[in-house]
């Protein structure tokens, strides 16, 4: 009663103003039709009170996002349930689910009536165009009685989770420099199918000990088959972000660092399903190995919360890749670099190991004078220029750049990438 009476509206307000100023009127005329007038005015609103405080603690909630997991400028469906499990019925409820400010205004739905024990649904759309994690939550309830005289909020405290990755291009299947780097005398993906401990068969050869006979593949082919106790072969690729504030120029959707982190999910996905063992590094200190249970899904999620960092130096970046470095394919999203730093990069290149980078003229996301924009693409073409004579094989990446167009350049032969390298000496040295 008193949570119904702290909750009553103006209207109901002023319906005891009035009760009071008829009853202190009726007592000075004597006019026992005015206090029966007064008494009327006065019981209304303590019975809305009552009403609506009696059903304040009588309803359940239960949220649904489906999916729970989007990409960026996709939609997912907001289902609320609410239930009444008083046997009063509710009166008029005005729903309110709260939203960050990414997720687009909050929803507000009204509902006339709930019956005894009866549940209803209600849905709507959420749309981020910004990646990241968002709580959606808690409902606010607002329930008022049918003259509006109270009103009382509640608020569920349960949130759910929204999670916004990265937008992730297909793209199209190329030949990787470094794809075959691993262990055993064939291919994972044309030997063994459950995972890298099970037994692959072959036909039988003269001289096979007759104890590696597999029997079942023997009885479904027709042929004496054998065990090949030999591991799989295992294709290796490490995704490199670079996450260096300096390194990025841009705002918002459209910035530098956003282009990279969606390329680095593009190049993560398609490496996964092309059946690579993928492991993720971020300048920020992220080691996250994608081979493990979780795959795209616990990747995806880092991506989605992955920020520029102030203090990020491309030597941790290096040192953190080395340490865990066994060779096969290494695939960079570098910013802006200079020159020592691209030599810097060379470091990567050890126990074989190949690497392509993607590396962004940050620049071109921004609006600069003519002197300044030349200077900054000298400086780029130097520091392609010294990736390639370090070894690497470099996609230089400018605003507008299409990751599945530019993508077939990190399969290209030295051929290609040697012409590049001529191609950028001599444009630096025509801009000096």
């Amino acid at each position: 009663m008193r949570a119904g009476l702290r909750g009553l509206t103006t209207r109901g307000r002023s319906f005891l103003a009035a009760a009071l100023a008829a009853a202190i009127s009726a007592g000075i005329l004597g006019e026992k039709d005015l206090l029966r007038v007064a008494v009327l005015l006065a019981i209304l609103p303590l019975l809305a009170a009552a009403y609506v405080g009696r059903s304040r603690y009588k309803l359940a909630c239960n949220r649904s996002l489906d999916p729970h997991r989007v990409p960026v400028g996709a939609n997912s469906r907001v289902v609320l349930r609410l239930q009444n499990l008083s046997r009063l019925p509710t009166g008029t409820l005005l729903l309110e689910d709260r939203l960050p400010y990414a997720l687009g205004s909050r929803p507000r739905v009204v509902l006339e009536r709930l019956g005894a024990h009866q549940a209803t649904s209600v849905a709507y759309t959420v749309r981020a165009d910004v990646r990241g994690r968002y709580d959606v939550g808690p409902l606010v309830v607002r329930m008022t009685d049918p003259f509006g005289l109270c009103e009382l909020t509640r608020s569920f405290p349960s949130t759910d989770h929204l999670t916004v990755i990265p937008q992730v291009t297909a793209l199209p299947s190329v030949r990787l420099p470094g794809e075959y780097a691993g262990s055993g005398d064939s291919r994972a993906r044309s030997v063994a199918v459950h995972g890298e401990d099970d037994a692959a068969t072959r036909e039988y050869r003269r001289g096979d000990d007759l104890r590696r006979v597999h029997w079942k593949s023997t009885a479904r082919t027709g042929e004496l088959m054998v065990r090949r106790e030999e591991q799989p072969w295992e294709s290796r690729a490490t995704v490199v972000l670079d996450t260096r504030a300096y390194g990025h120029r841009g705002e918002g959707p459209t910035a530098s660092f956003e282009w990279s982190v969606s390329a680095a999910a593009s190049i993560a996905v398609h490496l996964r399903q092309a059946g690579y063992k993928l492991r993720l590094v971020t300048g920020s200190g992220a080691d996250v190995d994608a081979s493990e249970a979780g795959g795209d899904g616990a990747l995806l999620d880092h991506l989605a919360e992955v920020r520029l960092d102030q203090r990020a130096e491309l030597t941790d970046l290096v040192q953190r890749v080395r340490q865990r470095a066994d060779g096969g394919l290494i695939i960079g999203l570098f910013g802006t670099v200079s020159v020592a730093e691209a030599e810097l990069l060379a470091g990567l290149r050890g126990n074989g190991a190949t690497c392509v980078g993607f590396l962004l003229n940050s620049s071109t996301w921004l609006s600069l004078p003519e002197k300044a924009r030349a200077e900054a693409e000298h400086a780029h073409a130097a520091a392609v220029l010294a990736m390639l004579q370090s070894g690497w094989r470099v996609v230089g990446v400018d605003h507008g750049g299409r990751l599945p167009a530019l993508w077939p350049q990190a399969g290209r032969g030295s051929q290609g990438f040697a012409l590049r390298a001529a191609l950028a000496e001599t444009v630096a040295g025509g801009v000096r």
